[in-house]
């Protein structure tokens, strides 16, 4: 069965954006990108909610990514997208599929089928009601050595507790810690 991963920058007080959706703090170096790559060889599907949809898809088919980062933004163009909005009418960028109902019935049907496992990045929104209904089968929690001290989370404040098992860590030498996590069912 197919893996449900979260793979998400935090800030060290637990953000996974700043107050107005920055990300500017994220470190993106030659380490991140070689996990970032390797993490989405590893895949075949992204998932996403409306927010970071949309971000993505107005950065990543523009052409200074393409220039930049040829393989990532080949990755994110060319791997199938699945978009959960109850908002959103249509989703235009390359392999993007909208789902607006029987979310947790699309995504069980997801891991079912044969194929690579399946990412999430950011969507916090997403992650929390994923989190909620117990799909998600792994965290990758990449803390990067900032406090922004207000900012969006990547859980919502009514999440049932969990506890999860750390299976993995790895350090990159700009400070950057990943840390994986199962849930422990």
């Amino acid at each position: 069965m197919r893996k449900i991963i979260v793979s998400n920058f935090v800030s060290l007080d637990g953000y996974i954006a700043g107050p107005n959706g920055e990300l500017d703090w994220h470190v993106v170096n030659k380490e991140f990108l070689d996990y970032a790559e390797d993490m989405l060889n590893s895949v075949d599907t992204i998932l996403f909610g409306r927010v970071t949809y949309e971000m993505m898809a107005a950065y990543w088919p523009m052409p200074e990514p393409k220039a930049n980062d040829p393989v990532i933004a080949g990755k994110m163009n060319g791997l199938p997208k699945i978009v959960f909005s109850k908002t959103l009418d249509r989703v235009e960028w390359e392999n993007s599929t909208l789902v607006k109902d029987n979310i947790k019935e699309t995504v069980l049907k997801l891991k079912e089928q044969p194929g690579k496992d399946i990412v999430i990045l950011g969507s916090g929104s997403i992650v929390s009601a994923f989190t909620q209904m117990s799909i998600i089968d792994e965290y990758r929690i990449i803390i990067n050595p900032v406090i922004l001290g207000a900012g969006k989370t990547q859980f919502n404040e009514s999440l049932d507790k969990k506890i999860l098992k750390l299976t993995d860590v790895k350090q990159f030498s700009s400070g950057v810690i990943i840390l994986y996590y199962q849930p422990i069912q």
